[in-house]
C-alpha cells in the first residue's frame, strides 16, 4: 500500500476513534443532568418550570460540544490539512 492509503486510512480510523470518545462524555453528562432534573422535579413539584429551562439549557450547551467534535472530525475526513504535505 502507497503512502497515500495508509494516510487515509489512519486519518479514518482516527476520526472514528475521535468522533466515538467525543460522544461518550457528552452523553454521560446528559444524562446525569437528566437524572438530577427528574429528582429535584420529585423534591420540587413546584419549581417544574424553572428547572425544566434550566434542564433544557444545559442539555443545549451539553449538545454543542458533540456537535463540535463532529464538525471537527468532518473537517479531518474531508479536508484534511496535513494532506498537501503528503502530495508534494
Amino acid at each position: 500500500m502507497s503512502d497515500m492509503h495508509w494516510f487515509v486510512l489512519v486519518s479514518t480510523v482516527v476520526a472514528a476513534l475521535a468522533i466515538a470518545i467525543g460522544i461518550i462524555f457528552p452523553a454521560i453528562a446528559m444524562g446525569r443532568a437528566i437524572t438530577q432534573a427528574l429528582e429535584a422535579l420529585s423534591r420540587q413539584p413546584e419549581a417544574e418550570k424553572s428547572i425544566t429551562r434550566t434542564l433544557f439549557i444545559g442539555l443545549a450547551m451539553i449538545e454543542s460540544l458533540a456537535i463540535y467534535v463532529l464538525v471537527i472530525v468532518l473537517i479531518i475526513l474531508f479536508r484534511n490539512p496535513l494532506l498537501e504535505y503528503l502530495l508534494k
